[in-house]
């Protein structure tokens, strides 16, 4: 008899044992899932972020526009441009361009 109750015993604890490993295991994916969609939503998150700061600063941008189309300019002749080379005691002056 207590042969019986020990085999018993046995199948009965390697049966558990089988169940709470199973389980614990369809946990584990549980949890590797949750955590590959949240890697997804954060990367999805992160870019609606840099899109709506893209966004929402053109209306900045569109703003230092108006503010410069408010002041005038001179427009610059690139070949009236000039280098300045320092040395020990001279000022070298050069042409910004030298192909003229």
């Amino acid at each position: 008899m207590k042969k019986y109750i020990l085999i018993i015993l046995i199948i009965s604890l390697i049966s558990f044992t089988t169940f709470i490993k199973n389980s614990s295991k369809s946990l584990e994916n549980k949890i590797y899932n949750k955590k590959e969609v949240i890697v997804l939503l954060d990367e999805a998150h992160n870019l609606a972020s840099l899109e709506n700061n893209y966004l929402t600063s053109s209306k900045k941008l569109f703003g230092y526009l108006e503010d410069l189309q408010a002041k005038q300019y001179k427009p610059i002749d690139i070949t009236s441009l000039k280098k300045l080379y320092f040395f020990e005691n001279k000022i070298k002056i050069k042409k910004f361009l030298e192909n003229e």
